[in-house]
């Protein structure tokens, strides 16, 4: 093997382990830094930048995340619908309120690559607004973040 050449990973030979999260009291954009920095790979010493090297992460109580400061009042989401006049804005207390795991999901999409990779990325996410998950029988960790 030549020294010179640096290792890079193949996607077939990536071991992906299954991870679960509990968001509990932690700060949103902390906490979406850290998941999205594990669904990469980037703390994997095999970590290419063109492949998916990252693990399953499954979070729980995701109703329970923080907002630092006034963010919980001021924060808005906006989404465009395509029509004339189409801008719609949520308020992040809301978007907690009525749909927990889009705020946790948002957060994490927007420090993911912004193409096909890091969609593929993105669905290694699984969060979930109370305590249980469906996803026992993998047998996921606990990681404390």
């Amino acid at each position: 093997m030549d020294i010179n050449k640096s290792y890079m990973a193949k996607e077939p030979e990536v071991d992906r382990k299954w991870y679960e999260v509990d968001a509990a009291g932690k700060v949103v954009g902390r906490l979406a830094s850290e998941l999205a920095h594990r669904l990469r790979g980037k703390h994997k010493a095999i970590f290419t930048p063109h492949c998916d090297t990252g693990d399953f992460i499954v979070v729980v109580n995701a109703d329970k995340v923080r907002f630092t400061g006034r963010k919980l009042e001021d924060k808005l989401y906006r989404h465009y619908t395509g029509f004339i006049g189409g801008l719609r804005e949520t308020a992040a207390k809301t978007l907690l309120e009525r749909k927990p795991r889009d705020v946790l999901m948002r957060a994490v999409r927007g420090m993911l690559p912004k193409n096909s990779l890091g969609r593929r990325q993105l669905k290694k996410l699984k969060v979930y607004a109370g305590p249980a998950h469906p996803h026992s029988a993998q047998k996921p960790e606990k990681l404390e973040l």
